[in-house]
């Protein structure tokens, strides 16, 4: 078989059942004597360990293997869950994730397990005094020395059912070299030439590629089916010069097939009741089958490389400039055909639109799904009862948004478990749940989807917050004192506070939460604060649904066009001179009672001036979280959907600029980024 065609596929599932580990793990540890629970993980193991063996992975099937073990003891009854074993477990996942990723990177996926693997022999033997049959291991133990036994998968088992109903022998061969043997490739090379003259070998342990590059001891085995007795077979490898002995055999199927009972019992489950594959992000799956039942899913899910829907969204994003182009054209050109035709390839392409962009979107539960296995760990070093609650992680997001938010949530969640929560005393003390409770929420609204990060703990100290900003410089003790609770929350973002003393009472609160907010608001996003004294915080956070194209409104500087996004635009109007005040040298208008900053982007962007405001000026009101800002413009244009363009390497560093696009009339607009403008 050619590994390589296979090994995306392998990598893709590998995470999908190590991620199934994890998740059923922190389920059986709630919750020990649930039989589906302990089922489904073995399963996740036994599927692992058969797909592993069958790529050549042969430090993944031995641990795996190994796992498997344990987890049979656990079923039969013979081994007791507890957290040194769960946690024994979680290591040998952390493990095999490790390896996972290193094939991913283009390694080898070797890994040293043995003190692992030692640990999860002694969990088994220590609470059981039976022995566990260890799968597939059959054949006598002095037949390979310091080593596991193979795995045959369901195709080699079909091989050498098959083989012996057919008159064939099948031969486990042990085949050790001379201590002093110098070319150890060459001469396994000629044991192969030898065997596979006599018949077909179904496998060898190591696999070839490490026989090749000598990345073995002395020894090596080989699975055999041919017609020639052992004698024969014997005598034929022993010619090969260097061999020290050959020791071979006859593969007994029915012990076989005995012994992985309890498995096939398993894969019959599975082939019935395994759901069709999860929609991720680094499979690009392609799902068409919403509203369907699961059976009738199975025909309707495609994976699909996410290069390829990469490669489709920019194709479309030309379409998208060539149709503002004909909708310009067919405004300029008096004629009645090619308007209906440029209206309807406008709604034609608005479907197709939705259509790619909903390919594009994955469920937050891709993000969201690493998280119980971190809230476990980082509740256990401090010593606190935590329950992660989440809801809503089928809510979908752009992939390109999603590959963004992990880091951010990990900020928000250590924060809200390190110094949101109390510790259990102070909790009983302040007569709550002695486990703490933290709740990751995820929901659409409009043209955007929020996530919440909610934690019942003490809650944000107004007075404490305060005196640290100012202490730190961040804001003056006069000012500071005007403050809304939410603007003290909000200083908590800023830089200044990242330095807070570990023994405050705030303890780090603004520990990376300016780099939070500086990531969402890259993303054309906001994160507020909310919290109450005793009773808890949440940290939500607002993003776009894609990043790829948006809507804008299109606006001219004196002769130059830019792109306003409207996710930032509260409205606009016309004002009069008359309306426009001065105060600590800027010009400000007074919006619904609110003080509000003009910008004139005519001086801002330096554009030459050619335009004269007259005695009236349009203005677009924008915002960024609570704080808003007046952009002076010479006109407006309208709403347009555009294709944001990054402006490349070599223009990061123009200010206020998130990037570019192109119009109907094949000029180029800049777009307006009013985070930074208004920062």
């Amino acid at each position: 078989m050619e590994r390589n065609q296979y090994l995306d596929m392998f990598i893709d599932e590998s995470k999908d059942h190590l991620q199934s580990l994890n998740d059923n793990l922190l389920k059986l540890e709630s919750d020990p004597n649930e039989e589906a629970i302990i089922s489904e993980i073995f399963r996740s193991a036994h599927t692992l360990k058969g797909m592993s063996a069958t790529m050549g992975y042969d430090d993944i099937a031995s641990l795996t293997h190994q796992m498997e073990n344990v987890l049979d003891g656990i079923r039969n009854k013979t081994v007791q869950v507890t957290s040194e074993i769960i946690d024994t477990i979680f290591s040998s996942v952390d493990a095999l994730e490790e390896m996972v990723e290193d094939i991913e990177n283009g390694g080898s996926g070797k890994k040293n397990v043995i003190a692992i693997v030692s640990e999860l022999e002694r969990l088994e033997k220590g609470e059981s005094a039976n022995e566990i049959a260890a799968g597939v291991d059959t054949l006598p133990v002095n037949t390979i020395e310091n080593s596991s036994y193979p795995t045959y998968d369901d195709f080699e088992l079909t091989v050498l059912s098959q083989s012996q109903e057919q008159g064939y022998h099948t031969f486990y061969i042990t085949i050790r070299l001379r201590e002093d043997c110098i070319l150890k490739a060459a001469r396994v090379y000629m044991v192969f030439q030898v065997l596979e003259q006599l018949g077909e070998i179904i496998k060898a342990v190591p696999p070839v590629e490490e026989l090749e590059e000598e990345d073995f001891d002395n020894e090596f085995t080989v699975t055999l089916v041919t017609k020639d007795t052992a004698e024969s077979v014997e005598s034929k490898v022993l010619k090969v010069s260097e061999i020290d002995s050959v020791d071979l055999v006859n593969i007994d199927l029915n012990k076989l097939s005995a012994s992985k009972g309890n498995e096939q019992e398993i894969e019959e489950q599975d082939s019935v009741s395994e759901p069709v594959s999860v929609v991720e992000e680094n499979e690009g799956v392609v799902d068409t089958s919403k509203g369907e039942s699961s059976t009738k899913a199975s025909g309707k899910t495609i994976r699909v490389n996410i290069d390829r829907l990469d490669n489709l969204m920019n194709l479309f994003e030309e379409l998208v400039i060539d149709r503002g182009r004909l909708e310009q054209i067919s405004k300029e050109v008096s004629s009645k055909e090619l308007t209906e035709t440029v209206e309807h390839m406008s709604r034609i392409s608005g479907d197709l639109q939705n259509i790619i962009l909903n390919m594009r979107m994955v469920p937050v539960e891709q993000v969201f799904n690493r998280f119980p296995r971190m809230v476990r760990g980082l509740a256990k070093d401090l010593n606190k009862e935590v329950n992660l609650e989440i809801i809503g992680a089928e809510t979908e997001l752009d992939r390109t948004v999603i590959d963004e938010i992990g880091d951010p949530l990990v900020h928000l969640l250590r924060n809200s478990i390190d110094h949101g929560l109390e510790t259990t005393e102070k909790r009983v003390t302040a007569n709550k749940n002695p486990q703490g409770k933290i709740t990751l929420k995820a929901y659409h609204s409009g043209n955007h989807v929020f996530i919440d990060v909610t934690d019942d703990g003490a809650g944000i100290n107004r007075e404490k917050v305060l005196e640290k900003a100012i202490n730190n410089g961040v804001v003056s003790r006069e000012i500071g004192a005007t403050y809304t609770d939410e603007q003290v929350y909000e200083l908590l973002f800023a830089s200044g506070l990242s330095t807070a003393e570990k023994l405050s009472d705030i303890s780090g609160r603004g520990v990376g939460l300016d780099v939070v907010k500086n990531k969402i608001e890259s993303l054309g996003g906001s994160v507020t604060v909310t919290s109450g004294l005793g009773e808890g915080t949440t940290f939500s956070i607002q993003l776009p649904l894609t990043l790829s194209i948006l809507s804008v409104m299109l606006v001219e500087v004196q002769k130059e066009v830019y792109a306003i996004p409207l996710s930032s635009v509260i409205e606009t109007a016309i004002i009069t001179k008359e309306e426009i005040f001065s105060a600590h040298n800027q010009k400000v208008i007074d919006f619904r009672g609110r003080v509000v900053p003009l910008i004139d982007l005519t001086h801002f962007f330096d554009v030459p001036e050619t335009v004269e405001h007259g005695d009236f000026y349009s203005i677009v009101i924008v915002r960024k979280g609570d704080k808003m800002a007046g952009l002076i413009v010479s006109s407006f244009i309208g709403q347009q959907e555009i294709v944001l363009k990054a402006l490349g390497s070599y223009l990061t560093g123009v200010f206020a600029i998130s990037g570019a696009t192109i119009l109907g009339n094949g000029e180029v607009a800049l777009i307006v980024d009013c985070n930074s403008l208004i920062k």
